[in-house]
């Protein structure tokens, strides 16, 4: 589980929030390259967030997606084994369906 207790699949690759899956920051990256690109992507939303629309909000945008795109958690898949990219499906429609059903979580309907 995450810090914020959030379900994990068990090969790593996503947590679980509001019934989505959602990708993990690749593990082989170095922790400096996760810590520059986490860095400039707590800047980049930032950015969106005073960004009053246009262009403004369009570059703070794409500069939240590139860092997003750096630490693994968009863009292509960090594994190597041919599955596919799970990001935003609902683990009980999914791959992960079995584990999910062995869960017991409030978000799908235990513990």
């Amino acid at each position: 589980m995450t810090d914020r207790d959030y379900p994990e699949t068990p090969d790593g690759r996503y947590f679980v929030a509001k019934g989505r899956l959602w990708r993990k920051t690749d593990p082989r990256l170095s922790e400096e390259e996760r810590q520059a690109a986490v860095r400039d992507l707590m800047k980049a939303r930032r950015a969106v967030k005073k960004a009053a629309g246009g262009e403004a909000e369009r570059n703070a945008r794409d500069a939240v997606n590139s860092a997003k795109r750096r630490l693994g958690e968009r863009g292509p898949v960090w594994w190597d084994d041919g599955a596919p990219d799970e990001t935003q499906k609902a683990p009980w429609n999914s791959s992960y369906a079995g584990w999910w059903e062995g869960l017991e979580t409030k978000e799908n309907g235990g513990g």
